[in-house]
């Protein structure tokens, strides 16, 4: 079934995404831009220390600081040593991002986390008015956060929902990444994961945070086939900003998070030849696969 909700948006609910990013840019950068400029009126905000990419869009802000000052800066908001030597233990962090940044989320209806290993489609289309009115978040998996895309209402009990992971002080504070975004933050909202599923979703009846929260498979990392095989779609395409892929046939969707290949495929082979022909990411139609971005054709 496709879930893109086809309903007009008259005043759409303003959305900003924020992402601390550490250490360089990856080479698909101009992708993952190229994605953003599509939906502009979505914004989003960095905090890193990679410098400003030249082909920013106008809705994509950077806040330049070092790394070891962002740390501190979580230290503070968070009364907590937060200081990690891996950058990759931000990602523990994204559930308190809402509540860390709070004054650069003000007047905003719904804050975002997410990573960059993305390409975005038409975001809007995807999370309609009509269906950002019914939740207060929404993850694209089924039964866990979605650490790669995951929006939340901008009120105070989201911002600081995160307080309930148990421990959340000493495991943020930990040097190793433990996988909260996606593990004991997911457990607010979906409990019993193992249980079958119609005894899953009655007992999802009786907790505050499953009924206000949507946790739907938008087939962004694997496609889920009506037999309910998990595959790895081969290819990806964009034509005139619909994001399709060879698993789904037509239906449209959100956002494609390509872990699979740049874990297995892409390690080891030269950023120039992954990246297809130059300006292929500001072109409105193209195809990905495990050998990277090609014209369709």
């Amino acid at each position: 079934m496709d879930n893109m909700n086809t309903t007009s948006d008259i005043t759409p609910p303003s959305i900003r995404f924020v992402i601390p990013y550490f250490g360089a840019w990856p080479f698909w950068m101009d992708f993952f831009l190229a994605g953003c400029a599509r939906n502009p009126d979505i914004d989003w905000l960095f905090f890193t220390d990679c410098g400003v990419p030249e082909i920013a869009p106008a809705n994509v802000q950077f806040i330049e600081m070092p790394y070891p000052d962002y740390c501190d800066l979580v230290s503070e908001k968070l009364n907590i040593d937060f200081h990690p030597v891996n950058p990759y233990k931000l990602c523990d962090i994204k559930p308190a991002l809402g509540y860390i940044h709070a004054e650069h989320l003000a007047g905003y209806d719904f804050w975002a986390f997410g990573d960059i290993d993305v390409v975005y489609g038409d975001l809007r289309r995807y999370f309609s008015s009509a269906r950002l009115s019914e939740k207060d978040l929404f993850a694209t998996h089924v039964r866990r956060i979605s650490g790669h895309l995951c929006l939340l209402r901008n009120t105070a009990t989201m911002r600081e929902a995160f307080k309930l992971i148990p421990n959340w002080q000493e495991r943020y504070a930990d040097q190793a990444h433990q996988a909260l975004d996606e593990g004991a933050f997911s457990r607010l909202f979906v409990r019993h994961k193992n249980w079958p599923e119609p005894l899953r979703r009655f007992a999802a009846r009786f907790n505050k945070w499953a009924r206000r929260s949507e946790f739907i498979e938008s087939h962004s990392t694997f496609s889920i086939l009506p037999d309910g095989q998990r595959v790895v779609p081969e290819r990806w395409f964009l034509q005139d900003g619909r994001l399709t892929n060879s698993a789904l046939g037509e239906q449209e969707l959100p956002y494609l998070h390509f872990l699979a290949w740049k874990n297995q495929h892409w390690q080891g082979v030269a950023a120039e030849q992954l990246r297809g022909p130059e300006q292929l990411a500001q072109r409105s139609s193209w195809q990905v696969s495990d050998i990277g971005w090609r014209e369709i054709g």
